[in-house]
């Protein structure tokens, strides 16, 4: 018998690309994939900013209205909040089969690297590395300082998949969301997950 696959933890933080988010959260929920999300008090400033969606600040408004705008089915989107210990990420007992920060802030990377786990972002990271589980960070910014470049490199040898926002341009896209789904296909195949999203290379 076929156990059912874990599910995948999406981490929404300050730096640009929300719409990278959104559009992974909806295709996670289109593989039909359970989503444990967490939204950093930064990520909800920038999403109406980005996208013009505003998403709640208590966690059950939040998850009735991404399941709701992704059609997902009942508790398949699952958003907790930042302080809520008790969620299943919080521990090593209950890890998630993967962790994604999309978009990934040098603030966040900066604690990921250190362990600080003073929110439930953080936390779930360290689980994650912990449990020797698969975390990708897509980090946003330019230039990159010494700094962020020594957090990269530390987390990098540690396992963890550094996934600068750096989409391609050999497939000549025609829009903004040709440019997301790029990115976005690239994670996708990261967690093993099939999606027509990209034509790869060569093919």
């Amino acid at each position: 018998m076929t156990q059912p696959s874990k599910p995948i933890a999406l981490a929404i933080t300050g730096a640009s690309g929300a719409p990278y988010a959104l559009r992974l959260l909806e295709c996670l929920v289109q593989a039909d994939r359970t989503v444990y999300v967490m939204i950093s008090k930064a990520a909800q400033v920038v999403m109406p900013m980005e996208t013009g969606l505003t998403i709640p600040s208590r966690p059950e408004e939040a998850e009735k209205l991404l399941t709701e705008r992704f059609s997902a089915k009942p508790g398949q989107i699952r958003v907790f909040g930042r302080e809520q210990w008790t969620a299943p990420v919080a521990s090593g007992s209950n890890p998630p089969e993967a962790m994604v920060v999309c978009p990934c802030s040098t603030g966040t990377l900066s604690a990921i690297a250190t362990g600080a786990s003073n929110n439930l972002i953080e936390r779930a990271a360290d689980v994650v590395l912990k449990e020797q589980r698969k975390l990708i960070l897509m980090v946003r910014e330019t230039p990159f300082s010494p700094i962020h470049l020594e957090n990269m490199l530390k987390l990098s040898r540690l396992g963890v998949v550094i996934m600068p926002a750096s989409p391609g341009f050999y497939n000549r896209p025609q829009s903004i969301d040709e440019i997301v789904d790029f990115m976005v296909a690239r994670v996708l195949s990261h967690l093993n997950i099939d999606n027509p999203l990209n034509r790869p290379w060569g093919g």
